[in-house]
Order: structure tokens, then C-alpha cells, then sequence
């Protein structure tokens, strides 16, 4: 947004920070130097939307963060999934990051609301999606940057990128097998799913530094866990930590094998999943900086929006 003298007020709002996942919405009001001005959430992601319809659920946001009518608006997420709002089709890898803005899909409405788009991997051999983390990707990166990011999560991801390309990906579903062992097979009995942990107790640590180590043996460990609590070897409490533990280090191993340790780690989480990532990529050798998730998708939006508007703010 630009005063009388043709010069960017930094203060005032810019544009509509979103980012709509599966199962939620998140939006701030943003100034052009990357400043929150107001913030929103709510549970209305792509699953409620496919009955409610999208634009209803924006336009509340809108009014909630007390946004002008004629401010742009940006999306990163779900919402531009096939199943979504619009669909913003996937850029191939390699792709660079800087240019995501370049993908981006207006939506047929009032008002300039975009979408930003996926990243796929269009390899028969090891095919993959990412939608959502690609803004994250932006806003931890410099347009050099060289090395490997982790985004932990329900479906963690490992992204190698080359002087700001993303050249190849793999997902892991770490988070989704660890709930699904947890409440759907034999070793409900040995975890309490919602049981808090720490990344510090050897319990953890034990698991991890197993699966690492050996993780073609990950079926046999996960085993081992229910049969030493029937055996004595460990205590119920700590069946949580042990399965997280494992799942995490087959995880891991498969990382070093694909990627190397030859670089540093970008690390984008936040709270207890976050600490227990990073202990365990210290406790296997690596560097690792851990980045606030959210503040990674912000950034990123930010990023893109000046690539898209920044002209015109």
C-alpha cells in the first residue's frame, strides 16, 4: 500500500495471509514488511468446505481481521487441491522456489484472491505431492539456499533443494502410522496414545537409536515393544515414547540413505514434535535448526505476495 507520495507505508495492512489445510484455517492481516496486524483460526478446512462452500468461510475470516474490501488475498493450502476451492495444479520438480507465485490461481470472485500451488514429483519410480509445506519451503529458504529442510507432521516430509530449486522429496507417514498402531492394532495395549512424552527419556531414545540402526527390523521391533512389557523390560508409560521412537528412527534412516548428512537441516516444527525431531537428528549426527512452522508459512506467503503484488502495495 502505497501514501500520497507513491511511497509503501510498511504499517498498514498489505494483503490476506491464508493458509486453509485439511482440517483448518488460519489467516492474518498483513503488512508488506511481513508484520501480523490481526490474526484468525477456526476448524473450517477443505473437509467443511466441500458442504459449506469456501467463499462464505473466507468472507467471515475477512470481516473477523476487519480487512478492506479491496485487499488481495493469498492462499497456500488445501484449498487449492482438486477437492478444494479451485484446483492450483502442482509445479514439477525441480522447481524454484521464488517462482511458486507463478502457479498461482485466481479464483472467479470478487475481489484478487489467489491460490498458490503444489509441488509434485512426476516420477514413476518415487512419485510424490506436497501441498502446503511448498510455502513453508519459501520462507526458510534464501533464493541460494543448498541443503535439506524436514517437516515433521502426520506425513513428514524431507525436501532436498539446490540453489533454491526443489529437486526431489519423499513423504513419510510417520504420524499417521504411529495413531493407527497406536489405536487400531495389537499395540493398544502397550501405548496410551494421548500419553504425554518427552524427547529426553530413554525410552525414546532407545527406540529411536534400534529402528535407526536396523530399520528392515522395524515389523520385529515394533513387536518387541508389546512382548518386553509382557516380559517385564518396560513399563506401560513408556510405550508411547518407545513406538514414536521407532517410527521416527526407520524414518530417519531412510533420510540418510536417500539425502546424505553432508548438509545441515532446516528443521520447520513446533512443540513437543518439533523437540522430538530435533533430539533425535542430534543423536544421529546432524545440524539442525528448528523454525517455528507457523512463522515458516507466513514468511512465505509474505514472500510471494510481494512477488505477486508488490507494485501495487
Amino acid at each position: 500500500m502505497a501514501d500520497r507520495g507513491g511511497n509503501v507505508t510498511s504499517g498498514r495492512p498489505a494483503f490476506v495471509a491464508v493458509d486453509w489445510g485439511t482440517s483448518s484455517f488460519r489467516g492474518w492481516l498483513m503488512t508488506v514488511d511481513g508484520t501480523s496486524l490481526a490474526e484468525t483460526r477456526g476448524h473450517e478446512g477443505m473437509l467443511h468446505c466441500a458442504t459449506s462452500g469456501f467463499a462464505p468461510v473466507l468472507a467471515d475470516h475477512l470481516a473477523r481481521l476487519g480487512a478492506a474490501r479491496e485487499l488481495p488475498v493469498l492462499i497456500c493450502g488445501m484449498a487449492g487441491a482438486r477437492q478444494g476451492w479451485i484446483e492450483a495444479p502442482y509445479l514439477h520438480t525441480p522447481t524454484r522456489l521464488d517462482a511458486l507465485h507463478s502457479g498461482a490461481r485466481r479464483v472467479e470472485t470478487a475481489g484478487d484472491i489467489r491460490i498458490l500451488p503444489g509441488i509434485a514429483q512426476a516420477d514413476a519410480a518415487a512419485p510424490d505431492v506436497m501441498r502446503g509445506e511448498e510455502t513453508q519451503l519459501l520462507g526458510v529458504t534464501e533464493p541460494d539456499f543448498t541443503g535439506l529442510v524436514c517437516i515433521p507432521g502426520t506425513h513428514s516430509k524431507w525436501i532436498r533443494i539446490d540453489a533454491g530449486s526443489v529437486t526431489s522429496f519423499a513423504t513419510y507417514m510417520t504420524g499417521e502410522l504411529f495413531s493407527v498402531i497406536a489405536l487400531h492394532s495389537i499395540l493398544k495395549h502397550a501405548v496410551v496414545a494421548d500419553a504425554p512424552f518427552g524427547a529426553t527419556g530413554s525410552a525414546f531414545r532407545d527406540g529411536l537409536q534400534r529402528a535407526y540402526r536396523a530399520p528392515t527390523r522395524l515389523t520385529s521391533s515394533l513387536f518387541g515393544l508389546r512382548a518386553g512389557q509382557l516380559l517385564g523390560f518396560e513399563q506401560h508409560t513408556d510405550g508411547a515414547a518407545h513406538l514414536s521412537g521407532l517410527l521416527i528412527g526407520a524414518e530417519l534412516a531412510d533420510a540418510v540413505m536417500q539425502y546424505g548428512r553432508e548438509h545441515p537441516v532446516r528443521l520447520i516444527g513446533a512443540g513437543t514434535l518439533g523437540q522430538l525431531y530435533a533430539t533425535a537428528l542430534a543423536d544421529i549426527g546432524f545440524k539442525a535448526t528448528l523454525i517455528d512452522a507457523e512463522q515458516a508459512s507466513r514468511r512465505g506467503l509474505v514472500k510471494a505476495a510481494i512477488h505477486l503484488w508488490g507494485t501495487q502495495f
